[in-house]
């Protein structure tokens, strides 16, 4: 079975770096893919996305050594065991509040005996090879999210939930929770505390802590501890970048000069 090289770097202590696709389209899936992230994440979530588009975008992912992760919609294992069967090499799974909504995860993740999944990996035997089934629960990584302060408050008992590879805080959702706007970022001591709480959990679980962030915000989540980081999406590029390139060219005009050269 192909490798998750994703799962290889976070047990071997790793950093690993990802972004974000809201946009159903293979191929701006496939742009992404060849800039070089570690992995991609289709959201399936709060994203634009259906589900045979997101097969569409597994596929231009698979042309890379990109790793292919796909958010569902909520922790439904019907969902969850389709993105799988599409080739998702890793599921974030929103609102895992408890260890019973964490075992439930981890059960829609893996086959039998570790968990309930059923067999009949359509396309993931063609995108991980044929041997898929032998190997896909040790590959296949299980990511909860911790977005709340229930979650963060019961965090030692789901953490404990064997077959969590990895969980991944929703900075948003977490401020709501805390009684604060939703934000990716706080100066707020609460929102401080909690995000340095989950990392020294997980570090001492021997679970990877994952977090949606931004380039400028990684560093200070690499020096907590996180080491699955989003640092960029399909929709905050293209809209960075547009915006940009069009202040630069109005600016060169409002002052008389050329934009550029």
């Amino acid at each position: 079975m192909r490798e998750n090289t994703a799962k290889t770097a976070w047990r071997e202590g790793r950093v690993t770096y990802g972004a974000w696709l809201s946009i159903p389209s293979s191929f701006s899936a496939e742009v992404m893919a060849h800039q070089g992230f570690d992995w991609l994440c289709i959201d399936m979530q709060h994203g634009v996305i259906d589900y045979q588009t997101a097969v569409t975008m597994l596929q231009a992912i698979g042309t890379t050594d990109t790793i292919p992760i796909v958010r569902v919609p909520w922790n439904e294992p019907g969902i969850i065991g389709k993105a799988l069967d599409a080739g998702a090499y890793g599921v974030i799974i929103p609102m895992v509040n408890s260890r019973a909504e964490a075992e439930a995860a981890v059960r829609a993740c893996r086959y039998a005996p570790a968990g309930a999944r059923s067999y009949g990996p359509t396309r993931a035997a063609y995108y991980g090879g044929r041997d898929y089934a032998v190997h896909a629960n040790e590959q296949i990584a299980c990511i909860p999210m911790i977005e709340t302060k229930q979650a963060v408050d019961g965090l030692d008992d789901i953490l404990s939930v064997p077959g969590i590879d990895a969980v991944y805080v929703g900075p948003a959702d977490l401020s709501l929770t805390l009684g604060l706007p939703p934000a990716m970022d706080h100066d707020d001591e609460s929102f401080h505390d909690a995000r340095k709480t989950i990392a020294a959990k997980c570090r001492g679980h021997g679970v990877t802590a994952g977090i949606h962030a931004s380039a400028e915000l990684a560093p200070k989540h690499v020096e907590a501890g996180y080491q699955m980081i989003t640092v960029s999406s399909d929709v905050g590029a293209m809209a960075g970048a547009a915006s940009a390139h069009l202040s630069s060219l109005r600016e060169g005009a409002d002052s008389g000069r050329p934009a550029y050269g």
